[in-house]
């Protein structure tokens, strides 16, 4: 006996005739005939009283359906059972915005693959918004996403913050404005901005430090990554979490900097890892997760170093740091200032 000549069963007599189930079930009648022939001998009774004008269940077939039923839901119950089993243990799907996947997801991952080497992890790069709706969903399993600490935590989500670190200027190191110990909303306005693109949090952060004035020349990116690509090709500076620069390999190449906000001295940007409340974790999500908050704790350090300090070095590297590559030569096309 094999299930899907039970399943064959149920779409007959769900819709009455041999034909229509064959169309239902993609097969040809013939096929499907055969198959339910072979069950009925297999049990030594008629399931189905054939006709003209289609097919019915017999009394001993009336019998049967509701073990028929039973059997069905059981092993559609043993397959989602499984299939939730293999997506808990060998797949961790992790949502992230572009600042939290240099100074948390990505050394997390090396982390874990080390212990898990036949977990398959996929990162899908999302807004704070995609993230929450796909951690609600089930799409996602874990969720990296930035907030302002005034901002509300869905009730439906779990979240704990990884870094917490003021936004600051990211620049190329031969920009005259890595010159300055800080850099100024007017700094900003005389300068090309490159921006995020409305959705992202430091689009909205931008948005309200700057009010009405317009910057006198800007560009729109797809997150801080592509942002801060746009910033070594010389076509402006853009404002970013302290994290998401410091210890960027950008960042230790020498090819950008930072610097501190003049007029916005207090402002914190968190980056916070969340979770459904009511999704069954299984080990290997619930090993990410803790990777995660691990490298958050070796990480901080860093950067609360560097925002207590304020000390960078004019090639963009942490003074101390084992490399301090001189400033670079203005690439075609950057913008004099």
């Amino acid at each position: 006996m094999r299930t899907e000549q039970l399943e064959y069963v149920a779409a007959v007599s769900r819709l009455g005739s041999f034909r229509r189930a064959a169309d239902e079930l993609h097969i040809s009648q013939p096929a499907l005939s055969e198959t339910v022939r072979n069950l009925e001998r297999e049990l030594g009774v008629d399931i189905f009283q054939r006709g003209r004008s289609g097919a019915s269940l017999t009394a001993d077939g009336q019998e049967l359906l509701a073990h028929v039923a039973g059997v069905i839901d059981a092993v559609d119950g043993l397959r989602r059972a499984a299939g939730s089993h293999h997506q808990m243990s060998r797949m961790v799907r992790v949502a992230t915005v572009n600042a939290g996947t240099v100074p948390v997801l990505t050394p997390a991952i090396a982390a874990f693959r080390l212990e898990h080497p036949d977990t398959q992890v996929e990162i899908i790069g999302a807004q704070d918004e995609e993230i929450h709706r796909g951690l609600r969903e089930g799409t996602f399993d874990l969720g990296l996403v930035t907030r302002m600490p005034a901002d509300d935590v869905p009730p439906e989500l779990d979240s704990a913050v990884l870094l917490s670190g003021p936004p600051v200027v990211c620049m190329r190191p031969d920009d005259p404005l890595a010159e300055q110990a800080s850099v100024s909303v007017e700094d900003l306005l005389r300068s090309p901005l490159i921006v995020m693109r409305a959705g992202y949090l430091m689009h909205r952060y931008l948005h309200r430090l700057l009010g009405d004035r317009r910057p006198r020349m800007a560009y729109s990116a797809e997150g801080g990554e592509m942002g801060k690509l746009l910033v070594v090709e010389g076509l402006g500076v853009t404002v970013l979490p302290q994290f998401s620069v410091i210890g960027d390999p950008l960042e230790r190449c020498g090819l950008i900097t930072c610097r501190p906000l003049a007029d916005d001295p207090g402002a914190l940007v968190e980056l916070d890892v969340r979770r459904r409340r009511s999704s069954p974790r299984g080990r290997s999500v619930s090993e990410m997760h803790r990777r995660i908050l691990d490298q958050a704790r070796v990480w901080t350090p860093q950067c609360r170093a560097v925002g207590a300090t304020g000390v960078i070095s004019q090639a963009g590297a942490l003074e101390g740091s084992a490399s301090k590559p001189g400033p670079l030569a203005a690439p075609a096309g950057a913008v004099a200032r």
